[in-house]
Formats: structure tokens, sequence, C-alpha cells
């Protein structure tokens, strides 16, 4: 609303400017106005004599014997003057009372042509002026900030060629690319499909979490069609004034229809397609107005033949059921996460433009980042290459794209923030009892990385992958298993160490949320296959849940209560039992997390087979070379070579060497 207020003072303001202007003018024309008096030659004649005639002008008509006299009278104002038309026969005597009275008299340009010059420049001169800057304010403003008093106009931007952007340019989106093809088929060919009754859908709405190239997509549909493309987001269409977003949805329809066949893309419908009449937090008049706008002209009495609207949202239960009725958005195309091949075809686009390490393999790297959408991943690579400056390298690493991974995941490693030993300890011992319980439970995820540098508010944290990709579904012993394994770290510290610590607060918070949804959400528990309450961490839609009731009585509630109680503590009894039971694993793989820092999946299962960490290449590279190089390196005791790239160890082993 502030904006919108500064917006609206910006547009007035020229006009306020120039009603300062032209009341300037005014001001200054009525200042410089003089009252004038016109006197005949008898009264002029007896105000000399009556000796009253302070000044006197005399300056020829360009008429043969006639004079124009002007002057001042002792008792007239500053603004006040005569003045009186004399034939040459009577300038003697006028002359003669002057020179007698000794009047200051100025004569002036005798040139016939001096008054009406003098006329043009006081009179018509100041009005040109205002004219000009009347025209030049407005002009200014027209190039400044054209449409300021256009509201009503649609904000939507055209494209006339649909973009650059094509299907080749969106990496994965296999299934979703299928589902618009048809579209570009239609705007491509409308007569096939008419040709068999068949209507295209008027509406596509893109469905997915945030960063899984939604509108990507939609400009690959306009690109592949090479139709016009209007894009617009669905926060444009409301405005300060009461009827503008009707207005603009109005006139966007309109320019469409002309440009017809074409695209017209709206990103976050959300936030104006929200659900009518729902109360608190849901109603809104302007936006209503806006949506009952859109309603209609994608579905009313007129035509809208050859439009196809693509709106993209990652809020689709808070929508209108209006707007998702058929022959409106027709066909919901839900764009997910992508999965290990298409994190793969994603990272080869990012990676185009950048120079990589022949030790990176992008198929390893995207086995390891289950759960990031294609935005987090150029993000991912967009890191490592600052990484990679930073260091001044030549090329990006496996060990920038690692620390990128962290940094997008928990943020940027605490190196200069001072950790104890005792610390470093307790981090080490609370993170290895996770890594234990990972290793050791059939149904748990498999364990990434265990590090104890300190991240965001994290003191360490161990990192975990499931075993399937893209799992959108668990089975009760796999939700178990990650409940006993979440609780490990505390278990640790209660089994390992003399105190307990704070550490363990979000992995409690993780492990009761799992737990109270397998009882009243999942029926996983003795309370049977009941849905008690709706999705932990589901965003209120005020209005419509925010009075709900609960649906079940203080007794279920108590048993609820039980029955997750129940399911923790069995689980963290299990998980203390376990790790009794590696009590030795779990020391080592401490020792090694206080030595290291930090261990990755390889260095763990070497650890778990043979007790230790030999320098064996880890990376999947081309160079096979690496692994001697590190050999001899530990044969001359060079410090920090297990992370030394191939170039780094020649010149290190060069200059121990020579030493």
């Amino acid at each position: 609303m502030k904006k919108t207020n500064q917006n609206t003072m910006k547009n007035l303001f020229p006009y306020l400017i120039l009603v300062v202007v032209i009341f300037a003018v005014l001001t200054v024309l009525s200042i410089g106005r003089n009252i004038t008096h016109e006197l005949t030659t008898g009264e002029l004649m007896k105000e000399m004599q009556s000796k009253n005639v302070t000044e006197l002008t005399i300056t020829p008509s360009g008429e043969e014997s006639v004079y124009y006299i002007g002057g001042k009278l002792s008792n007239y104002k500053d603004n006040e003057e005569f003045t009186a038309t004399v034939i040459e026969a009577e300038m003697d005597n006028i002359v003669k009372y002057a020179e007698s009275q000794n009047l200051k008299v100025y004569k002036t340009n005798p040139d016939p042509g001096s008054i009406s010059w003098l006329y043009v420049i006081v009179n018509v001169v100041p009005l040109l002026v205002l004219v000009g800057a009347t025209y030049f304010i407005f002009m200014k403003m027209a190039n400044s900030n054209k449409g300021s008093m256009d509201f009503g106009k649609s904000r939507a931007k055209l494209s006339a060629d649909g973009g650059k952007v094509r299907f080749k340019d969106v990496a994965g989106l296999k299934e979703e690319k299928e589902e618009v093809a048809e579209l570009i088929d239609f705007l491509k060919n409308p007569k096939k499909f008419q040709k068999l009754g068949a209507r295209i859908p008027k509406g596509v709405l893109l469905v997915g979490p945030p960063g899984t190239g939604k509108t990507l997509l939609a400009k690959a549909v306009a690109g592949e069609a090479n139709v016009p493309f209007y894009f617009i987001s669905g926060s444009d269409f409301v405005e300060l004034f009461v009827g503008v977003g009707a207005s603009r949805v109005r006139d966007m329809f309109k320019e469409a229809k002309r440009n017809a066949p074409c695209l017209i893309f709206i990103d976050e419908i959300d936030a104006v397609g929200r659900q009518r009449g729902s109360g608190i937090g849901g109603g809104h008049d302007e936006r209503e107005q806006t949506l009952n706008q859109l309603l209609t002209e994608m579905d009313g009495f007129g035509a809208n033949e050859g439009i196809i609207i693509i709106a993209a949202t990652n809020r689709p239960d808070v929508l209108d059921p209006a707007l998702l009725r058929p022959g409106r958005f027709d066909r919901q195309v839900t764009v997910n996460l992508p999965d290990t091949e298409e994190r793969e075809a994603i990272l080869k686009v990012h990676a185009k433009d950048k120079i990589l390490s022949p030790t990176v393999n992008l198929k390893s790297i995207s086995q390891r980042t289950s759960g990031f959408s294609g935005a987090d991943l150029e993000n991912l690579m967009n890191e490592a290459a600052l990484l990679a400056v930073r260091k001044d390298e030549d090329a990006i690493t496996l060990q920038d794209i690692d620390e990128a991974t962290d940094r997008v995941l928990m943020g940027p490693a605490k190196k200069s923030r001072k950790v104890s030993d005792e610390i470093k300890w307790l981090t080490a011992v609370h993170e290895s009892g996770h890594a234990v319980l990972g290793l050791k439970l059939k149904d748990a995820m498999e364990v990434q990385k265990i590090t104890i540098v300190p991240r965001g508010m994290a003191g360490g944290y161990t990192a975990y992958t499931p075993k399937e990709d893209n799992i959108t579904r668990y089975t009760k012993n796999e939700m178990i298993a990650i409940i006993t394994s979440t609780l490990g770290g505390r278990a640790a510290e209660e089994l390992f160490l003399d105190d307990i610590t704070t550490g363990a607060s979000d992995d409690f918070r993780r492990s009761t949320e799992m737990a109270r949804s397998m009882v009243t959400e999942y029926g996983m528990s003795d309370l049977g296959p009941i849905r008690y309450e709706s999705t932990s961490g589901e965003n209120v839609f005020l209005g419509r849940d925010y009075n709900k009731t609960k649906n079940y009585s203080d007794q279920i509630a108590l048993e609820i209560d039980q029955e997750a109680r129940k399911i923790i503590i069995e689980c963290y009894e299990n998980a203390k039992k376990i790790l009794k039971e590696n009590k030795d694993l779990v020391m080592l793989l401490s020792n090694t997390l206080i030595e290291r820092e930090t261990i990755t999946k390889e260095q763990i299962d070497q650890l778990v087979r043979t007790g230790e960490i030999t320098e064996e290449e880890f990376e999947i590279s081309d160079e096979p070379t690496l692994t001697k190089l590190r050999e001899e390196a530990k044969s001359l005791k060079i410090k920090g070579y297990s992370k030394m790239t191939k170039e780094e160890l020649e010149d290190s082993i060069e200059e121990a060497e020579k030493k």
C-alpha cells in the first residue's frame, strides 16, 4: 500500500508543478500591470496648469501630426499613469508648460512600429512562455511515466516471437512437456483439432514447489509455438484504485484477441485467484472483482477463440473452485522436483558455460542432491563457481561443489568461530550417534556425510539421502527407522558423555512431529486407521480453517499423546541398544571427525570395513595418477595432501623433493 501511494504521488507531481507555474505567471502579470487613465487634451492642459503633472512621455503615433502623451500625476500611485492623444498644434503649448515647470520629459523612439513591438513583448511573450512550459511538462511526464493516468490499462508485457526459450532449454520435465505439447500443435494448426470437434484446453495450471521450472516451461511453450506471448504477475492486477484490476483483465483479453492465436501466462495466480467469501484473510472486494472478471473472460458469454492461458502457482489449495472447473483451467500439470536423471540433465544445462575439473562427475552430484529443485541446482553451480574464483582456481573442482552444497543447505562454514576441544568432542559423539544408527538400521536413509564444522545455527550435521530417489511415501518401518536415527544424537550423548546438551532440540521437534503424524494421520498406531488431524505444518487458510474445532474427544487426545510418546520412547530405547552394541564404531567415527572434521560416504564405508581410512581416490575421476600422487605425498609427510588437487600435489611434491 505504501509503495502504491508513492507511485500515485509521483504521477500527480507534474500536475502540481504545472499549477504552481501557472499561478506564478499570473501573479507576475498582475503585479506588473499598470492602471491607465485616459485624459483629453483639455484635461491634460488643466492638470499641467495646476502643476499636478510630474512626468511626461512623448511618443509619435506613426500618424501625421498626432502624438501620444503619457505620464504621472502627483496624486497617482506607483502603478498608475495617464495617456492622452494630442495633435501637433497643441504640442507647442504642452512643451512650453513642461519647460516652465522643469518637468522630466521623455521622448521615445520615433519609429512608428515601436509601440506594437512593445505590446507584443509585454502581453504575448508571457503567454508563449506559459504554453511552452505546459507543453514541456506534459511531454516530460509522458516520456518518463507513460500511461500514468491509464490505471485501467493491462500491465501484461508482450513478447511478439514467444521468446527464445525452447523445450531443449528445459532439462527434465519429460511428462510435463508431453502434457503441454498439444497446446503447441493447436496454436500451429488449429484446423486439425477443429476437424474432429476437439476442444483444446482453455487454461493450463502449472502446480509445483518453487523453483521447479513452471515459468520456464510456459516460456518454452510460447517459444515452440512461435506465437505472441503475454506474461503478467497476479499481483499486477490489483492496485489502490477500485475497479482497476477488472479493467486490466478486460484490457488484457482485448489485446490478446487482436493477436490471437496467442498465449497468456499469469505467474503466481494465487495473488488474485484466492477463494472468495472465506472470511478472515481471504476476502478482498477489489481482488474478488478482478477474479470475477477473469472468470467471465475465460468462460463467459464472450468467446476467446485462440487464446490459451497458462498460470503457475505453488498454492493450489487456496484457489477459488470456480477457477479450476472445466472450461476455465481444464488441466492441471504438476511440476515435481526432479529425479536423479533429471537433476543430471539440469546440471549439464547449468554447467555449459562453466569450466569443470575432470574430477567432477555430474551423475555423482545428481545422486547426492536429492530434493534439490532446478533453481537450487542452478544456485549450487553458481556458488561452486564463486568459490573457485575466490580460491583463484582454473576450474571448478568436486571440493568446490561439495562446499557449495553445504552452503546451500546449511549456510557458510563458521571457520572463524573458536570451538573448544570439549565442544568438538561433544559434537563428534552426537553426530556419530546419528551416523551409526543410519548405518545399522535396515530401513534408515543412507548417510552421505558427517561434519562437525559449524554452519548456520548448527554445530555440525549428518547428511542423509533416501535410498529411493524422490520417495513420496514411507512405510511404517522406514518412519520408525528415521525417528530412531534422529534420536541417535541424544542417545549417544547419554551413553558416552558425562552430560547431555541442547543440540538435540531440533531432533526432538522433527521426531515428535513424525510420531504424531503416524498416530493422527497415517493410522500407524493402536488407535486404528483414523485421521484425527490435518497434515502437520500445513498452512492454515484463515477464515476457512481458523475456527475449525477438533473432531475428537479429550480422552482420544490423551490417547494420542500416549501413543506418540510410546513410539518415541521405543525408538529411543532401541537407539541406545544399537549404540551400546556398536560403541567401538561410535568412538572410531568420533575420533576420525576430531582429526578430519568432515568425512564422506566413501570414507565412512571404508571405516566400517577396515577400521581406517586409506588415501584412496574417492572422487569419480578420469585421472588414475591422482591416487599415486597422494601416496607419494603421504610418504613425504606433506600436510593436507588428501584435500589437494592434482596440480597442488605435483607442486608440493616437487618442493618437498627439493628440500
